[in-house]
């Protein structure tokens, strides 16, 4: 049925991602589900251990659920730059200070094979971009690597998820994380468990994890939910 799919989008004209009515990347409405929100925290329910302050621009729903599957299941890479430019604000809110350093949570090894890019790298360097654009000082590296294999995320309970990303992850050789301040990025916060395995690696490395963002949340998160 992918197959399926694939072919008819390289034959048929390419339509909004979002409510695949008009014939845009996006189309102003559904644009505006991605522009036209305050940031706002991103708290899951249970809250994992160690997980940075989340922020998250919009609600997984939607015309902006079709778009990041969009982008990261269908390889409509164009979408990075408007879901870059979301994440950007997210990212903004997060900042505390100068000088701080975007991290990408990798995609695994078996879903770059799959996909053929890393979605989330390729949002954070659109995001990147357009925060010095505006004149927010952020710096993005590729920090993180996975270690082992781990099963598909979805589906699994928040405790599940931790179990499987459980040393997961790793810091590149040589990555320059000791003593840097750094926010985590990713497309989706659900448990929050990728994040906070993120963070805790990191951490270890030495380096000191301020915030979240990501592009957007699961709408079944308490986004007033503090610690």
């Amino acid at each position: 049925m992918k197959l399926l799919d694939d072919l008819l989008d390289l034959l048929l004209p390419q339509l909004c991602a979002g409510c695949g009515r008009s014939p845009a990347l996006l189309c102003a409405s559904c644009l505006a589900f991605l522009t036209e929100n305050v940031p706002r925290p991103a708290w899951p329910d249970p809250i994992p251990r160690g997980l940075p302050s989340p922020w998250a621009a919009a609600s997984y729903e939607g015309p902006v659920r079709a778009a990041i599957v969009a982008h990261k299941e269908r390889g409509r890479t164009p979408l990075a730059e408007p879901l870059g430019r979301a994440l950007a604000t997210a990212i903004r809110t997060a900042v505390t200070r100068p000088g701080v350093a975007v991290v990408p949570v990798p995609s695994s090894r078996a879903a770059l094979r799959k996909r053929g890019h890393d979605p989330t790298r390729r949002m954070t360097v659109a995001a990147v971009r357009a925060l010095r654009t505006s004149g927010t000082p952020v710096t993005g590296l590729d920090a993180l690597y996975h270690r082992r294999r781990v099963a598909d995320q979805a589906g699994l309970s928040h405790t599940a998820r931790a179990r499987n990303l459980a040393g997961a992850l790793g810091v590149v050789p040589g990555a320059p994380v000791a003593g840097r301040d750094i926010i985590l990025v990713d497309d989706v916060i659900t448990t929050g468990a990728t994040l906070s395995e993120a963070a805790r690696t990191l951490t270890a490395a030495g380096a000191h994890v301020h915030a979240a963002a990501t592009v957007a949340t699961t709408p079944r998160h308490h986004p007033s939910r503090r610690r």
